[in-house]
């Protein structure tokens, strides 16, 4: 199981990608396209048209990483297709990559105590 650590930012690029990129092709549609730097720590996540397909490219601090994973049976839980970026939590991203439904992932929100008045 991949489980990347809290607080950890997650970006879904909603709109298919061309499979055949590799991580330098993928990183030029990230700050080209997306506007996002793919050497800032953020897991960007991109799909494939079929829905069975997923890669995620990220920076550890000593390199570019690409990860690719292909379901042998179903396939992921996708947002919607359109233009633009999806955030996820870092468990959704962990559901989402076991093939669950990541939208039935729930992260609690931390209430920040109030300065005594």
């Amino acid at each position: 199981m991949i489980v990347p650590p809290a607080g950890v930012r997650v970006l879904v690029a909603s709109k298919p990608v061309d499979f055949r990129k590799g991580m330098d092709g993928l990183a030029a549609l990230a700050r080209e396209t997306l506007g996002q730097d793919p050497f800032s720590g953020t897991v960007l996540v991109f799909r494939a048209k079929r829905a069975d397909r997923v890669k995620l490219l990220l920076w550890d601090g000593t390199g570019l990483m690409l990860v690719s994973k292909r379901l042998e049976q179903g396939g992921f839980r996708w947002p919607p297709v359109m233009n633009g970026l999806m955030r996820l939590s870092p468990a959704q991203l962990a559901a989402l990559l076991e093939g669950l439904d990541w939208s039935r992932v729930h992260v609690p929100r931390i209430l920040r105590p109030r300065a005594a008045q």
